[in-house]
């Protein structure tokens, strides 16, 4: 028996701003330097992946990622300051979060919670 979390970030409309899946892109597209890589290598269109970060954007009202138009011929996609501070302040914010239940599941169930790796 374990209990799971899952967090995200909305807004007061409730929109998504930021989750697990936007992290995943994020962390893709900095390791890769390319948005068309992270799409192919997160089985979605470039176009949906595009889409959710521009949603991102629009929603912080800040940008999250630079891009160099040029393909194959010198384009990319890098983070911005504030869209490496998104990724790290997320991953803060889970960890705390599910240090928590961690500790609440077991204090009311009596159970230590193994996370999977």
């Amino acid at each position: 028996m374990k209990v799971r979390t899952k967090v995200w970030i909305d807004n007061d409309h409730g929109n998504v701003i930021f989750g697990t899946g936007r992290l995943r892109m994020l962390e893709a597209i900095d390791r890769l330097g390319s948005m068309n890589k992270a799409a192919q290598e997160l089985n979605m269109s470039y176009r949906a992946l595009w889409g959710r970060i521009k949603s991102t954007e629009e929603r912080l009202g800040t940008k999250v990622l630079f891009t160099k138009p040029g393909g194959g011929k010198g384009g990319g996609s890098a983070l911005t300051p504030a869209g490496k501070r998104l990724l790290e302040d997320y991953k803060r914010l889970k960890g705390r979060i599910v240090k928590v239940a961690d500790q609440e599941f077991q204090k009311i169930f009596g159970v230590k919670n193994v996370h999977e790796k």
